[in-house]
Parts: structure tokens; sequence; C-alpha cells
């Protein structure tokens, strides 16, 4: 396939971001594709650094707009300027975002109103909760995308259930994996580099918890986060590393709990820690407690049980694997299944060893593949149609005889949306068997 004339723009603003867009840039730089890397500079900090691209051995971006913090909308606003600007001298054949930041919604907007194809990696997750700007952020994603990099099943069947056609989504598995395997080679490879882990001995260190609290529902709720301190303090038998956001101690501090936390002799609040240095303790810890998203799915990944301080989840995949339990700010769930995971090596061993639903290390290879077919077959340009709307109805059916995907939808000229085995919603792909399925589907006539 001649891929020799095609160009990706890929933006990133933020640190999770740019971890787990690592693999997709080495991929395309490994196959020689044009691309251009554009960072919104959401976030900027040492981290954010040549040496942090470095680190992960890509290459630094080639444009940075030094958007930096404020205000959802006037960040956005402008992102969105500076975006636009480099997207019309670069005119790229598809854009690339990643996950649910600010970036993610200004460059899908602006690629979309300039008719150029966004590709949305990591598209279709849902917490349904509508008070996350998280979640407006990957809705809006989706709207505007032309090409779904989707990490699971279950995030497809979101985006079907939404009405978007499964022509266009694509699960590759989730480039988290990728990126924890990827990375943890070049963090074993060069060892604990910051001073404040060295110090606490963590080789040597036994019953590791580490935490990590930022969400504005827990942090900011004096109620809650009191629930989790609490907890914290009953567990001895713990060592609980804790690196803490300044966001996350100014709030303790304004509570009168940051000091009553940092006194006990079990836990080690520490500074922000780099990346790699992350990656390299969650690999070494028994438990992990997060409030993170991401997280949940590196903690699968490396076979870490991890218990989720929140409500809901837009990776309930971690979940129903069983390698993750959402125990909110509640202190007896929290310090209920901590020493289970403790104590029970039986029930630890069972979170440990859930099937990572997020694949095998193998989504940056599948997505540009993916993108690769697309543009060889025309179908990343955006353009007017030709034909006249024609009429159809959308119908519902049980299938009685041996049939796939694509027969059916050849002979009916139809296009499945959802389908029903009996006991749960799957994944429509091309050759599935539908026999005994019942299914919903748009009838062309």
């Amino acid at each position: 396939m001649v891929v020799d004339r095609m160009k990706i723009m890929s933006i990133i603003g933020t640190r999770p971001e740019i971890i787990k867009m690592a693999p997709i840039i080495a991929e395309i730089n490994q196959r020689g594709i044009n691309q251009v890397v554009l960072h919104t500079g959401q976030h900027y900090d040492k981290e954010m650094s040549d040496n942090f691209f470095r680190d992960l051995e890509i290459p630094a971006p080639d444009y940075n707009i030094h958007v930096g913090s404020g205000s959802h909308g006037k960040q956005t606003g402008n992102m969105m300027e500076g975006i636009e600007e480099i997207m019309l001298k670069e005119n790229p054949d598809i854009v690339l975002v990643q996950g649910d930041t600010n970036a993610v919604l200004a460059g899908a907007l602006v690629a979309a109103k300039l008719h150029i194809a966004v590709g949305h990696v990591e598209a279709g997750l849902r917490s349904f909760d509508l008070t996350m700007p998280e979640e407006i952020n990957r809705k809006v994603a989706d709207i505007c995308s032309a090409m779904y990099f989707i990490p699971t099943e279950e995030s497809a069947i979101n985006l079907l259930a939404e009405g978007f056609s499964r022509k266009n989504l694509i699960i590759t598995g989730n480039t988290v994996v990728d990126a924890c395997f990827r990375h943890l080679k070049i963090a074993e490879k060069r060892g604990f580099g910051e001073n404040s882990l060295k110090d606490l001995n963590i080789e040597n260190m036994e019953n590791i918890l580490t935490l990590t609290m930022h969400r504005a529902e827990n942090v900011d709720v004096k109620s809650r986060v009191k629930n989790i301190v609490d907890a914290l303090k009953e567990l001895e038998e713990m060592n609980i590393i804790f690196p803490i956001h300044p966001r996350t101690k100014n709030t303790l501090e304004n509570f009168g709990l940051f000091d009553e936390l940092n006194n006990l002799e079990h836990v080690h609040i520490i500074k922000p820690i780099g990346y790699l240095d992350f990656l390299l303790l969650t690999s070494k810890s028994t438990l992990i407690l997060t409030d993170s998203g991401g997280l949940q799915e590196e903690a699968i990944t490396l076979n870490v049980p991890a218990l989720t301080l929140r409500y809901n989840t837009e990776r309930p995949e971690t979940v129903t694997a069983g390698g993750n339990i959402l125990v909110g700010s509640d202190k007896k769930a929290i310090l209920d299944n901590s020493r289970k995971i403790l104590n029970d090596d039986g029930f630890a061993d069972k979170m440990k060893n859930a099937p990572n639903p997020y694949g095998q290390g193998d989504a940056a290879k599948n997505t540009v593949d993916a993108i690769e077919k697309y543009y060889g077959e025309g179908l990343l340009n955006i353009t007017a149609p030709e034909d006249i709307m024609g009429s159809f109805a959308r119908k519902m059916k049980n299938i009685s005889e041996d049939i796939s995907v694509n027969d059916f939808e050849d002979i009916e000229n139809a296009l499945i949306h959802m389908v029903f085995d009996g006991e749960k919603m799957v994944f429509p792909s091309d050759e599935l068997n539908l026999n005994g399925m019942m299914i919903i589907y748009d009838k062309r006539e």
C-alpha cells in the first residue's frame, strides 16, 4: 500500500495523552509515514520538556502552542485558534486525538470544521456522568470523528447504542497496554531516578499501597476525603506511598487533614514523581488505591489489584474482569477490600490474574494498519454527498439461519446496528454468525 504521501497529525496536551500516544507515534515513524506532532501545552512542567519525550524514546513535538492552564472555555478557545492555524498550514489527511481532554475537544472540533478526518484513539468510553467535563469531551470527539479506535467490545457497543455505524468502529485494544510494556522496559533499564523513592528503599519494601487522589469529587468534599484519610490511618500493615498532587495537598491542608496523615509512620507522602518512576513503583505495588482513570488500566495490565475511589468508571471492563473494585469514599469498603487483598491469597491472585480486557499490546499496530487501509481506499476524504439520500426503515428481526453480518447486509441492502444473543449485546463483526440472534438494522429502500 502506498502511504508515502499520507500525512498524520497527532495532537497531545497532557502527560497521559503523550504516554498513550507514544506507541502510535513510534509505529507511524517506524513505517516512514509523514507525521506532524502538535503539543497544545495544556500542561507544562519538567515532565513535558524535551527530556520526557527523550525518556519515552519518541521525537519531541513539531509544534507547541503553549496554551497553559485556564478555564475550560478560555483554554479550549485558545487551543482551537492555535490548532486551526497549524492544521491549515500542514493540511493532514487525518488528525489523531486521544482520550477525553480539552485538547481532544479542540482538535476534534477544528479538524471536523475543516473537513479533515478525525481518528479518536480510545473512543467509546462512557462514565454516563455528565457532571464530568471528560464525559462531554469524549462524546463530542466521537461525534466529530471518522475513525474510532476502540479499546474493547463494550466501548464499541456504547457507540452502536448512540447510533454510530459499525463500519467505522475498529476494536484495536488499548495503547495503554503497549505503553506499559514498552515503557516498563525503559524504566527497569534505568531504575528509580527520584531521590524520594531511593530514600524510601522501595526495592526492599513490602506491602506497598500506591495512592493517587486528585478528582474534585473526592478532594473538594471534606466528608469524602476525611473518610478516605480515616481508612488510610487504619491501614498500618501497608506501606502507603502517596505522590501528592499540589491541589490535593492544598485541600488537605485547608481541611486540617494533611498533618495527621503526614505524621503517620506507614504513610509516605512524596512530591509528584516522573512517569517512568511511577510506572516502576506501580509494578512493585501490592495494591493501587486511586481515582484516576488511566491508572485503572495500567494496574490490570501490570497485574496489580486496584481499588478505585469513585462511584462510577468509564473503565467498567476492569471491574467486570475482576481486577478492579469500585469503593467510592466508603471507609469500610476501602479497609475490607485492602485487607482481603493483603491477607487472602486466593482473592488477591484472582485479581492479579484477571484477564486484561485491553488486549495484548498490539493496539498501535492495529491502529496504524487501519489508517493505512482507509487512506488506500480513499475513505479519509471528507466530501459533500453526491447521491440524493434515499429513505430507510429501522427494523428488528430474529435470525434463524446461518448467515454472517456481511452476507446479511449485502443481501438485504442493510446496515446492522445492534445484535443481541439472548443474554447480552455483542459487536456485529463482519464474520459473526447471526443464527439465533436478534438484530436491529437499517433497511435501505
